[in-house]
């Protein structure tokens, strides 16, 4: 018995210390250093709306934008909910389909040669909001021709957002589509 009332009072005491004052501390201490990534990272326009999250990738499929990478989740594409992959296996039919459909997709714009796979394979998380400088530059022509703009203005909208690696050495340049729509948009009178 003695055991039992030990077990219990260590249990409500680990329960009430981590699952209730370490998250408080925490979700404090975030909101008072970082309290941008706290709330989510939000973005907003030139009107302050709410457009976004530079966390999460967002369904843009008209040719005036950049297309982003695919996303996996169900339901709606870039559900926050249900991040996932599709465990789709690299012979499976329906990835095979999947693949060729978004293939034929920027075939049909006019691209050819090589097409990046971030264009054609979701992320593991099915949220990726960034893509490819080469995945970027795949997209300009339709994007100039799309905006009536110069391939070359539109280029240097790539080159401006583009991002180096995490801390100068972790992980590949990355575009955020978000902000590379955003940017076109700020500076594109759009019909």
């Amino acid at each position: 018995m003695k055991d039992l009332k030990s077990a219990l009072l260590l249990v409500l005491f680990l329960t009430l210390l981590l699952g209730g004052i370490y998250p408080a501390v925490v979700t404090v201490a975030a909101n008072l250093l970082f309290p941008h990534q706290a709330e989510g990272s939000l973005v907003a326009d030139g009107y302050g709306r709410v457009v976004g999250s530079k966390l999460i990738g967002q369904p843009f499929s008209e040719a005036k934008y950049f297309w982003p990478r695919p996303s996996a989740t169900a339901a709606f594409a870039y559900n926050p909910l249900l991040s996932a992959g599709s465990n789709l296996g690299p012979t499976h039919p329906e990835l095979i389909r999947q693949v060729k459909e978004r293939i034929t997709r920027f075939r049909d714009t006019g691209v050819t040669g090589e097409i990046p796979a971030d264009l054609v394979f979701a992320s593991a998380s099915g949220l990726d909001p960034h893509i490819s400088p080469e995945a970027a530059w795949l997209q300009v022509p339709r994007i100039a021709k799309a905006r009536g703009l110069s391939v070359e203005k539109v280029h240097r909208f790539v080159v401006t957002t583009t991002q180096g690696p995490q801390a100068g050495t972790l992980g590949a340049p990355r575009v955020n589509v978000l902000a590379l729509n955003m940017a076109l948009d700020r500076d594109t009178v759009l019909p």
